[in-house]
């Protein structure tokens, strides 16, 4: 007697979820879940980043911390001292990334560990190990970003709108462009996070299918494109000396380690809780799938808001063209 063929047990569904008419597939940034209470999540954690804002104090991160640090790594006083060779110069951009990680143009980095976050390996070693090459992606897409704008900085020299530093309290070059390079990432960081709340569409959900290595890459993309815009006084020290140079080797290595400082810190932090808490933090989100979502989209959110605001209105104020809250010390 001839046997029926049996069909192979249906796997689990990743659900969908409809936002208005259409209809919004699990991928990278979105695993399929919207966050309990979506709104709540999307508020407070653009009201996170509108108090940033107002607290912030770019002149204690800039000196009490970036200077300090750069000052211990290198051994003696960064600001102002000149950058004596190509070596020195590869040693201060390190030195000067490290430095720069707290800073308020490198504050949106740490969004882009979000979607690592709790990862499900039963090892310490498998947490660390499933961790690192992401990691790798990330520094990947900042690097190539940063060597290439290093490498542009070398060849067009002293002319570039970063050495405008414009005189008579109006907006230089200089922060204009940090007011659209950051204004533009501020905006790519929000949409991010209503797409890992489920508000939106992910932009990178077609390509990610094929190339799953694309999201992190593009995260590092984001990263790399901070030294465009960034004002940070020492970075403008590092990227005077390259422009003068008019060495395409040295702008690329300067700038690429420039980055790679401005993350090094980031990972490290970011190992160490995944090997301490990576598997209970990992149960804590496969018990509601949701958890990991709002964790994601508050991330992005939070960051995105605060470049928009930071960048854009609070420059504004800060040239009296505008009002804008400001805490005591953040004035």
């Amino acid at each position: 007697m001839a046997q029926t063929a049996q069909r192979p047990a249906p796997g689990p569904l990743r659900p969908s979820v409809v936002t208005g008419r259409r209809l919004v597939a699990p991928s990278f940034f979105f695993n399929g879940h919207t966050p309990r209470r979506r709104a709540l999540v999307i508020s407070v954690s653009a009201l996170i980043g509108f108090a940033l804002t107002v607290v912030w104090s770019a002149e204690f991160v800039d000196r009490a911390i970036g200077d300090t640090v750069a000052n211990g790594l290198l051994g003696h006083e960064a600001k102002g001292a000149p950058i004596a060779g190509a070596l020195a110069g590869v040693a201060f951009a390190l030195a000067t990334g490290i430095a720069g990680t707290f800073t308020a143009c490198n504050i949106a980095v740490f969004s882009a560990l979000a979607p690592l976050t709790g990862g499900g390996s039963v090892t310490r070693r498998g947490r660390m190990s499933a961790a690192v090459r992401p990691l790798g992606h990330l520094a990947a897409g900042a690097v190539v970003v940063s060597a290439l704008y290093g490498v542009l900085v070398a060849l067009a020299g002293t002319g570039m709108p970063q050495f405008d530093d414009g005189q008579g309290g109006g907006l230089s070059g200089r922060l204009v462009q940090a007011m659209v390079v950051y204004g533009m990432i501020g905006l790519t960081m929000t949409y991010l996070g209503l797409a890992a709340a489920g508000v939106v569409r992910d932009p990178l959900a077609k390509v990610s299918r094929r190339y799953p290595q694309a999201p992190m890459l593009f995260m590092g993309v984001l990263i790399g494109a901070f030294l465009i815009g960034r004002p940070f006084p020492l970075f403008r020290q590092l990227f005077r000396d390259a422009a003068e140079s008019h060495n395409v080797l040295y702008g690329a290595a300067a700038f690429s380690l420039q980055s790679i400082g401005n993350i090094v810190v980031m990972a490290v932090l970011f190992l160490a809780v995944t090997g301490v808490l990576g598997d209970r933090l990992h149960r804590w989100m496969t018990r509601r799938p949701s958890r990991a979502s709002a964790l994601m989209a508050g991330a992005f959110i939070t960051a995105g808001v605060f470049m928009i605001l930071y960048w854009d209105l609070r420059i504004l104020a800060r040239r009296d063209l505008i009002w804008y809250p400001l805490a005591p010390w953040a004035a």
